[in-house]
């Protein structure tokens, strides 16, 4: 699967079959749903979860988190618009 695949399945009902869980949550925050993309990342012990984590938290405004969860994941944060660092995220997990 490759990003724009990814992208174009936002128009549907449910995350593309076979994503990693980090990629379902990514599917689950862009479709407004920050509550259940932050629930998969809670019980993944990663740091690619940490940094999925860093920026659900960075969405929702609670910088202080955010950062504590960047620091988690190896990280600093982006200086970059929330809609890139969604973008290079899912790239980089979709390998």
């Amino acid at each position: 699967m490759d990003q724009q695949i990814f992208e174009r399945s936002l128009s549907g009902n449910t995350p593309p079959a076979g994503v990693s869980p980090l990629l379902e949550a990514l599917w689950y925050d862009a479709e407004d749903d920050w509550d259940h993309a932050h629930r998969i990342v809670q019980a993944i012990s990663s740091a690619d979860a940490a940094w999925v984590h860093a920026y659900l938290h960075r969405k929702e405004g609670d910088i202080w988190n955010a950062d504590y969860w960047y620091s988690r994941a190896g990280r600093r944060r982006p200086a970059v618009s929330l809609e890139e660092e969604w973008r290079s995220m899912v790239a980089e997990l979709l390998g």
